[in-house]
């Protein structure tokens, strides 16, 4: 069995920054794929960043030059830089571990909420 565990959020004002981690532990079978999505109040989850095994990485539109992913893979972890943070961005983040069986784990969400 796999856990996901995120940390790192919290309340911020808009403009200011935040940095969320994920680590995964378990039966951990090659991963691949580690990603953040993000849901909104009301609105379906969305991909915010994810990153290859080999540090290729993708990001949503709205995110590209203030949000940065990365990962460690010795330690089965994976971060997300966010900077300049907007109003929008408030929502559940979650993260997402897909491995080279293209399976896929969630972990349970960390709140990240920006006051304007």
């Amino acid at each position: 069995q796999v856990q996901v565990v995120e940390s790192g959020g919290g309340l911020v004002q808009a403009g200011g920054s935040l940095r969320l981690s994920c680590v995964v532990s378990g039966s951990i079978y090659r991963i691949n794929i580690m990603g953040w999505y993000r849901q909104a109040p009301g609105k379906q989850r969305e991909l915010v960043a994810d990153i290859t095994w080999d540090g290729d990485t993708k990001y949503a539109d709205s995110v590209k030059g203030r949000f940065t992913i990365s990962r460690d893979n010795a330690k089965n972890m994976v971060y997300l830089q966010m900077r300049s943070l907007k109003p929008e961005a408030t929502g559940v983040y979650y993260c997402n571990v897909r491995n080279t069986l293209n399976i896929v784990d969630w972990g349970q969400g960390t709140q990240v909420t920006v006051s304007s």
